[in-house]
């Protein structure tokens, strides 16, 4: 790849060493000499077009000795014993280790080598051969320089110790972190399968606004903006859903979307204010035809990513916080059962009174004097059922004041026909019979929004009236099943880019 008649003048001793105990801006000074002296060369340290036909990962795991191949990867990690160089060329897939000899090289080709180091972005054509202690490797014919990094890597084996520093600076964690670069491979491939599954059974992927006149789908605060051009107030949504159901009345009987939603709210370990999550409607279905769904779509992508039903996730120190087993079947139990069980079989026969002295004084609950009886239930299950689950369960036939969307119930109108799928010590998924009757929607909406009227959206209850099919419906939030099946200890490890308190 490179033409002979430019390196002429080219010696061997171009090669800069840097003494262990440089500082970064010494480092930085030195690899910007070593560019102009590429440059010198006639060679763009910045590269240019490189075809390819295999990966590192993809050569290790299809391994044939004697095979061509032609790739590109990172300088991971480089080892001088004089006439042959071993190195490994990396990507956030994986890596394979490469060979080149001096003899292999033109006097000019050496040179440019010997300006390269850690970080250094090539392109190179070799064969596959297996050395003397049964390394997979590839023996290098030819290269080309695609990046001259300024700025070293991270420490080889200390990596990035600071957590912050990891998520700010991603790029050097992916780099310098296997695990977590893994995590993010693995959480690509989780989609992948999540749309394979839905597109193969006739669902079609839409789009809807992520500007809304008003946020509705959930009962969120939203981040607000200006729409200049139009002239009027807008949020960034906090859901689709109700788009999606307009959807649904137009004539799309199956369908998804895989998006973002901005919640204006807390940073936790389970918290980010801009997400992503999956909303999946079905004409015809209803909550028990969307609770089949998850089960078969979730094992069914742990299978194929994974090759297990079994995880594990770990708190900070390493040690195992959850176990949880996918396993088919999946537990259902109602909403009141499981509370009945967790807080007393009588629970929902005493006076409010009494329930807010046994949520406190037994359950060590802060009850704020302002929530109602539903709100007091539901700050019991959260704690007592739903931070203590580890394994599936659908629980079932929740109150109907916390799911305002959603059919109530014909035997017991008191409650509706959702689920609400649990694992992991936190809910992943609900999902409903979804409310079709502009009517009952509308004395739902008025119920929820108490004398905030003007936060109903009217037009949504309009759409309602040129008719939606019965429907079933989920929203599953596909960072928290990420969190889930890598073992992830927090949001922001699956997460690329979170959100993060300014540094000042």
């Amino acid at each position: 790849m490179f033409s002979a008649n430019i390196f002429s003048h080219m010696s061997e001793n171009t090669t800069s060493h840097t003494a262990p105990g440089t500082s970064e801006e010494e480092l930085i000074a030195v690899r910007r000499e070593k560019v102009e002296k590429i440059r010198e060369l006639g060679v763009n340290p910045y590269g240019g077009r490189f075809d390819i036909d295999t990966t590192p990962a993809q050569i290790k795991a299809n391994f044939v000795e004697g095979k061509q191949v032609k790739f590109l990867g990172r300088i991971s990690s480089l080892r001088d014993m004089g006439n042959t160089q071993f190195f490994a060329l990396s990507d956030v897939c994986g890596s394979i280790q490469s060979m080149l000899t001096k003899k292999s090289c033109t006097p000019e080709e050496w040179s440019l080598w010997k300006l390269l180091e850690r970080g250094d972005w090539i392109g190179v054509e070799g064969e596959c051969f297996v050395t003397r202690t049964g390394e997979p490797s590839v023996r290098v014919s030819s290269f080309m320089l695609l990046s001259k990094a300024l700025r070293p890597m991270p420490d080889k084996f200390h990596g990035l110790a600071d957590p912050d520093t990891r998520y700010r600076k991603r790029h050097l964690d992916l780099m310098s972190n296997a695990d977590s670069a893994k995590r993010f491979v693995q959480r690509s491939l989780i989609i992948k399968e999540i749309r394979d599954y839905l597109n193969t059974r006739g669902y079609l992927e839409v789009e809807t606004p992520m500007l809304q006149d008003m946020a509705g789908g959930a009962a969120a605060k939203p981040f607000e903006s200006y729409f200049n051009a139009l002239k009027k107030p807008v949020t960034l949504r906090i859901a689709p859903e109700l788009f999606l159901k307009r959807l649904l009345v137009g004539g799309f009987p199956q369908i998804y979307e895989l998006n973002r939603n901005f919640r204006n709210e807390g940073l936790s370990r389970r918290h980010n204010p801009e997400f992503t999550v999956l909303e999946v409607y079905k004409a015809g279905g209803d909550f028990e035809t969307m609770a089949e769904m998850m089960e078969e779509m979730i094992t069914s992508v742990a299978e194929k990513v994974f090759g297990t039903l079994k995880f594990e996730q770990y708190d900070e120190a390493g040690n195992v916080r959850w176990s949880v087993d996918l396993t088919r079947p999946w537990r259902r139990a109602s909403y009141h059962d499981l509370v009945s069980e967790a807080a007393g079989a009588d629970w929902f026969v005493l006076s409010t009174e009494q329930r807010r002295e046994r949520a406190k004084n037994d359950f060590g609950l802060s009850i704020n004097p302002d929530l109602d009886d539903t709100a007091v239930s539901q700050a019991v299950y959260e704690k007592l059922v739903e931070e203590k689950q580890a394994n599936p369960l659908f629980v079932t036939h929740v109150s109907r004041g916390l799911v305002p969307l959603a059919k109530a119930n014909p035997e017991n109108p008191e409650v509706v026909d959702v689920f609400e799928l649990v694992m992991n010590g936190q809910e992943l998924c609900p999902g409903y019979s979804e409310q079709n009757d502009p009517v009952a929607q509308l004395e739902s909406f008025q119920n929820q929004s108490g004398e905030e009227t003007q936060n109903i959206d009217y037009d949504f209850v309009e759409t309602l009236e040129s008719g939606m099919p019965s429907a079933g419906g989920i929203g599953i939030g596909i960072d928290r099943l990420c969190i889930l099946l890598t073992g992830a200890n927090s949001i922001r490890d699956v997460i690329l880019f979170p959100q993060l308190k300014s540094r000042n």
